[in-house]
């Protein structure tokens, strides 16, 4: 028995998976959450709040429809599934949100993935970002956390597959898209154990070398 239930964010439910199945190991911001159950045990979340980057927002089809963009920043399942769960799952979730928002989401490089599952459910593809370094603050802490100290040290964010996908109807935001849209990446898409948490490439600048934490 198929059954997808909407959540709330702080459900402790949705809290285990983001912090113990998913490989980032870090909650983001949650405004939408909702949990699949097969046969009425809990298999898998998804999760869509708003992204960090106010310039994301801002950039997808301008300044005055920011407040529409939302991320689906979390999505996690259990192993071995039914054949086309995983599709209906975040077809289901995408048509329980509000009619009029601009769905955002990536596929991590880094893990190897390129995004099946959001070419299987219709959004749109609109390239790879770049590969850059941030400032690295210990244990993975916020980047308020920086100090002098760490200065030589440069911490690598992946590239990633943007996705974009317009709940409802509304046509309006296809024509306002500032992205150019693409054809899907292929290749191989690989698999990781679930709890298995990604590792950060660190680069040392002062010592010439580059490891993972």
């Amino acid at each position: 028995m198929f059954k997808i239930i909407k959540l709330k964010g702080t459900d402790g439910i949705v809290n285990y998976y983001i912090l113990k199945k998913h490989y980032l190991g870090r909650k983001p911001s949650v405004s939408y959450a909702f949990g699949l159950f097969l046969n009425n045990k809990i298999s898998g979340i998804i999760t869509f709040g708003k992204p960090a980057s106010n310039s994301l927002c801002e950039g997808v089809c301008g300044k005055q429809y920011k407040a529409n963009v939302f991320e689906l920043n979390r999505l996690i399942t259990d192993d071995d599934l039914p054949k086309n769960t995983l599709s209906k799952f975040v077809s289901t979730a995408l048509k329980m949100l509000p009619k009029d928002l601009i769905i955002v989401s990536y596929a991590d490089s880094g893990m190897n993935h390129n995004g099946y599952i959001y070419q299987a459910t219709n959004f749109i593809y609109t390239g790879i970002t770049k590969q850059r370094t941030d400032k690295y603050t210990p244990n993975g802490k916020h980047s308020r956390h920086y100090n002098n100290e760490f200065n030589h040290l440069r911490k690598v964010r992946t590239a990633k597959h943007r996705y974009i996908y317009f709940t409802g109807k509304n046509k309006k935001w296809l024509k306002l898209l500032n992205y150019d849209i693409k054809k899907y990446p292929k290749g191989k898409n690989d698999q990781y154990i679930l709890g298995t948490k990604m590792k950060t490439k660190i680069i040392d600048n002062n010592n010439n070398i580059k490891y993972y934490e």
